[in-house]
């Protein structure tokens, strides 16, 4: 996690530096006429150019001070509340001060003012006495577009646009490489930009045809304002709009991700224990690559349950409740590729890279509905000759559906037919996991002749004979403790007797871990994005606010009072941070559904409307806020002295 936001923060150190400059650039341009007032006294650039300089030294260290004292403290909170969003183990939490944290933030904070500082003399260098002078009067050239020609280019943007958005809804699978990816994200830029630059070239005439509310009140007014401002605004308008579909997108996403982790991680851990041990361990075979040779001794051993085993070894059994030990068998004469029969072909031009030759997993159906008496999940029944498949991992379960939806489908299992009880794979699973990743067990009726040498593993399943959390701990460092604890498994693989598995309480911590790190850098980043681009139309506006307060003079003049004035400044604003948003949430409807397709198996479309619903909420108190900010600022701009 340290690694990757040290990474993140270099990203978000040049977003937040080209904002300072954009925020500088705009103050610079307040004082203009302070500067002539100077320049007229007899002051030179150089000594403008010192006080500048020195100004920004001053604040630099002020708001350096001030942010890193809170940001220390905020890390804090920031710590605390995505571990509670988690449900992590506070017991060990404790006040944190990162030296190397600090020393970068100085860091990238001394090289964003050195250019500020840098742009800074350079503007002062190149301003004239008569510019300054008269840069309150002075207005933005603005170039008509030729209207027919700024439609089609809006349209051919809508098109850009909606053959990207096609892009990575409807050809999802395509979409697995850098490579693939950059042309829709290229396309969203592009149509982006296009957008808006076309939209000044015919919005102002489409309004001019709709009398009734171009000439009502001050509305002729607000849009030209409007007009004027996308036309010189294009390139921070698509900015703006990118960041906030990133912020979006980001955040529901991450979001959905962690509420799909959260909820499963408590279906899919519904005991304390769960091991499994290889049977009939052959002379040789490979396990995670290395190639493994077993003695006679190994080979025996496979043979005997996990219970006997681990009593043998010196477990006091009485450490474990509700115990149950199955078998799964699997059969070379069925496969994957097997199962999908006619599909198979099919199945191989969508996904490639399956392994087809891999066993499918067989378990008798009583065998079957102990574990899931002990899981509390649904139980089975099946006649002489049906089987169920039972399935969780979204991707198979699309796969194998096709295949079962077949009436006629059947399959041969120890040389006879048998056909699906049901049209779909049903819920269920064996092992435990942090989420739904079972892609595919075939529950067969008990009569099936299955034999020794069909059997593939022994899989266990218990409670911790415990009632509290610090007994409970106890008992997990006999199968999950570290190198100094008693770790009983641990013990007996490295005496060559091969047992593995999961524990609740380990599948929980490595979740928790993942599912931390993924959240807390999206909302970081996805705050970061909200705050520049709300930060950037804030202080867009408030220059405008500025440049314009002699056109609000001229209002008042010809008679429109203060209500009509505050109205046409309240639409105008609220227009302008609108349109962005209203384009980077339609960016935002295909971003989601494209990250959640690529999540598919970690995060569910069930998830997304809280999901969504956070996110509004996030977006609509910091964006809302900058919104306000900016309102009552330029009301005060305008304000008649």
């Amino acid at each position: 996690m340290i690694g990757m936001l040290g990474i993140v923060s270099v990203f978000v150190a040049v977003v937040l530096g080209l904002l300072i400059v954009y925020a500088n650039n705009f103050l610079i341009n307040r004082r203009k006429k302070e500067f002539g007032i100077y320049m007229t006294l007899g002051m030179g650039k150089r000594q403008i150019s010192k006080i500048i300089l020195l100004e920004t030294i001053f604040v630099g260290i002020i708001s350096l001070a001030v942010g890193l004292v809170i940001g220390i403290f905020a890390s804090q909170l920031m710590s605390v509340l995505v571990a509670k969003m988690f449900e992590a183990d506070m017991s060990e939490f404790h006040f944190v001060f990162s030296k190397d944290a600090c020393i970068k933030t100085c860091i990238y904070f001394a090289v964003m003012y050195l250019a500020v500082m840098f742009f800074n003399t350079m503007t002062v260098s190149r301003y004239k006495l008569i510019n300054l002078l008269n840069a309150t009067k002075k207005n933005e050239t603005v170039k008509m577009k030729n209207p027919f020609f700024a439609i089609l280019v809006f349209l051919l943007g809508s098109s850009i646009l909606g053959y990207a958005y096609y892009q990575v809804t409807g050809n999802v699978n395509a979409m697995n490489t850098a490579e693939k990816l950059l042309p829709p994200i290229l396309m969203g830029i592009i149509g982006t930009v296009a957008i808006f630059w076309s939209l000044s070239g015919f919005i102002l005439i489409v309004m001019q045809k709709m009398k009734k509310i171009y000439l009502k009140g001050t509305n002729m007014f607000v849009l030209r304002q409007i007009n004027n401002k996308i036309n010189t605004t294009v390139i921070s308008m698509s900015v703006i709009c990118l960041m906030l579909f990133m912020t979006i997108s980001i955040l529901s996403s991450s979001l959905a991700l962690r509420n799909t982790m959260q909820r499963e991680l408590v279906e899919m851990t519904p005991v304390d224990l769960n091991l499994y041990k290889t049977a009939n361990l052959p002379e040789t075979y490979t396990s995670y690559g290395v190639k493994k040779t077993t003695t006679e001794e190994q080979r025996e051993d496979s043979r005997h349950p996990i219970k006997e085993t681990l009593v043998n070894n010196g477990l006091d059994i009485s450490v474990l409740k509700d115990i149950e030990e199955i078998e799964i068998y699997v059969t070379d004469n069925l496969k994957w590729g097997n199962f999908l029969g006619d599909k198979l072909a099919e199945t191989k031009d969508l996904f490639p890279n399956l392994a087809y030759g891999t066993q499918e997993q067989i378990v008798k159906i009583s065998d079957y509905n102990r574990i899931a008496r002990v899981y509390g999940i649904k139980e089975y029944s099946l006649n002489e000759d049906e089987f169920i498949v039972i399935c969780d991992f979204d991707n198979m379960v699309e796969i194998r559906n096709k295949v079962l939806a077949n009436e006629n489908y059947t399959l041969k299992i120890a040389g006879k037919e048998y056909k699906s009880k049901y049209r779909e794979c049903q819920e269920g699973f064996i092992m435990m996991s942090t989420n739904h990743t079972n892609t595919g067990i075939i529950l067969v009726p008990d009569s099936i002749p299955l034999t020794e040498k069909m059997r593939q593993m022994y899989v266990l399943v218990a409670n911790y004979n415990a009632e509290t959390k610090q007994e409970k701990a106890e008992i997990e460092k006999i199968f999950a403790g570290n190198e100094e604890s008693s770790n009983l498994i641990k013990s007996l693989n490295n005496h060559g007797i091969e047992i593995d598995g999961f524990t609740k309480i380990s599948l929980m911590e490595a979740s928790i871990g993942i599912a931390t790190i993924v959240t807390f850098i999206a909302i970081y980043l996805g705050i970061i994005f909200l705050i520049a681009s709300s930060a950037i139309l804030a202080l867009k506006q408030l220059t405008e606010s500025s440049d314009n307060k002699q056109r609000y003079t001229i209002l008042r003049k010809i008679g429109c009072d203060e209500n009509m004035l505050n109205k046409a400044l309240f639409t105008q604003i609220g227009i302008f941070f609108c349109m962005p948003l209203m384009l980077a949430i339609i960016h935002s409807i295909f971003g989601i559904q494209f990250a959640i397709e690529i999540m598919s198996g970690l995060a569910k479309k069930e998830e997304l409307i809280p999901s969504i619903i956070a996110t509004v909420i996030i977006i609509g108190i910091i964006y809302g806020s900058y919104f306000l900010a900016t309102y009552f600022g330029s009301k005060n701009v305008i304000k008649e002295e």
